[in-house]
């Protein structure tokens, strides 16, 4: 009997143990088949050494996929560099401290949060990059399509509206962005601003009813 039971209990075990390690496995295969951008690990890329470079210099790397496309790292490490170190109300996404007079209802119920802080943040504010370190070593095809950023809102706190437009533009390439539309839903409320130039790109910008 107690061979039974123990045998039983291996069987158990042995079960629990492929219900926990298959799906990892499975799941590890399925990321180094679908890793497009060339970081080490990643199936289907090639790595070359760029030409003209001594053999005493540190040669740079240029990543394609097996198809031979070119893959491109698109980060802005300049702009990356400034942000951090931005200092500031809100800046790195730190917390605004508000006065007495500052915590007034009328400013929640309006936009469901607090207008007068957002009116004082600016609107290229820095925010830290919360990604996974792994993150900044992705690299993706150097040829892409640009897009167009449809934004609708209604009754929007103006100063958050336009400091979404300008988080856009200052991380996103800015060959990739056709032009940001601002779809106006039927807001009841009158706005009435102007971009104050301060965004370093060139992409058109609409505003639509």
């Amino acid at each position: 009997m107690r061979r039974k039971e123990k045998r039983l209990l291996q069987a158990v075990a042995l079960v629990l143990a492929a219900l926990v390690l298959l799906p990892n496995v499975g799941l590890w295969a399925l990321y180094r088949e679908r890793q497009p951008d060339g970081t080490p690990g990643g199936s289907g890329a090639a790595v070359v050494p760029a030409a003209g470079l001594g053999s005493h210099n540190q040669q740079k790397k240029i990543f394609f996929l097996g198809d031979g496309q070119k893959l491109k790292d698109w980060h802005d490490q300049e702009a990356i560099r400034r942000d951090a170190q931005r200092v500031g109300n809100g800046e790195q996404g730190r917390p605004y401290p508000m006065t007495d007079a500052e915590r007034v209802d009328q400013a929640y119920r309006e936009n469901g949060f607090n207008i007068y802080v957002s009116d004082k943040i600016s609107l290229n504010r820095s925010l830290p990059d919360i990604r996974h370190p792994n993150c900044n070593s992705k690299r993706y095809l150097e040829t892409l399509p640009n897009t167009s950023i449809i934004i609708p809102f209604h009754n929007e706190g103006w100063s958050s509206l336009l400091r979404t437009v300008h988080s856009v533009l200052n991380r996103s390439p800015p060959e990739l962005i056709a032009e940001i539309v601002l779809v106006d839903d039927f807001s009841d409320r009158g706005v009435s601003a102007s971009f104050d130039g301060t965004s370093s790109r060139n992409s058109g910008i609409l505003l639509g009813n």
